[in-house]
């Protein structure tokens, strides 16, 4: 079972659009794949057709209810579906760093530190799916430090700009400190997102980003990429020559998915 984290500090990267379209396409290819949305905004539960009052996720993570208790069925009419499982989110995310102080001897004494809280949780799916797919929310905090830990993969969408590129630098940092302490087989990967690369300054900033990191194909700012997420339908489906699909089939061969 892999674990596939798409993660930023900052908002508006594209970061639901990566997990969506990485989820589905997953589960087209016939993979059972569990997302976890991370995010108490919920965008990914509700583009995967799940809205709850409030999510469990707090009380699964401290070890009060079980994985069974959690997770839900995506929704809608494509086949896909069937193979696509959701552990939504909602606004009682929130509470997660209270609930989790409350807790601190449980945690200290089951997990040893809470920044592994989830990759110790996963051990019980093990088996069940081939893929994790997490949503983080756009702050270097417990969730995204908790997903980090738990993931062989973080992915990283930003856009060739200049103020998302200087964001990174804190991001990273933290990535070689949880690789060092916690994660050593973890490996990152950018996603150059919502890129238009008739502008020059976007060309330059991406020539840039990839003598520094290793970056992936682009993903372009089609107006078919936001259709896709208010229709609740991965870009995967719209045929071969869909620039969407084609951008997002380049991008999972790259990664080897």
């Amino acid at each position: 079972m892999e674990v596939i984290t798409v993660a930023n500090n900052k908002g508006g990267v594209g970061k639901t659009m990566q997990c969506f379209q990485l989820a589905c396409y997953l589960a087209n290819e016939g993979k059972r794949v569990l997302t976890i949305d991370l995010d108490s905004q919920a965008n990914l539960s509700s583009t995967l057709g799940v809205n709850v009052q409030r999510t469990l996720i707090p009380e699964w993570l401290i070890g009060d209810v079980a994985v069974e208790d959690v997770i839900v069925p995506s929704e809608g009419p494509e086949e896909f579906h069937k193979n696509l499982f959701v552990i939504p989110s909602s606004r009682h995310l929130s509470n997660l760093s209270k609930l989790l102080i409350l807790s601190d001897n449980d945690i200290r004494k089951n997990a040893g530190r809470k920044e592994r809280l989830l990759k110790m949780r996963l051990k019980d799916v093990e088996g069940l799916f081939d893929y994790v797919v997490i949503d983080t929310p756009p702050v270097l905090g417990d969730e995204m430090i908790m997903a980090i830990v738990a993931s062989s993969r973080i992915l990283i969408p930003t856009q060739a700009q200049d103020y998302s590129i200087d964001g990174l630098e804190e991001l990273m940092d933290t990535f070689e400190i949880i690789k060092d302490t916690e994660n050593p087989n973890m490996q990152f990967s950018i996603i150059p997102s919502m890129v238009d690369s008739r502008r020059k300054i976007e060309r330059v900033r991406l020539e840039e980003l990839s003598q520094t990191f290793c970056v992936t194909p682009v993903i372009r700012n089609l107006v078919e990429m936001q259709e896709s997420i208010a229709l609740k339908k991965p870009v995967c489906l719209n045929g071969k020559n869909s620039k969407g699909a084609q951008d997002y089939r380049a991008l999972f061969e790259s990664l080897n998915l």
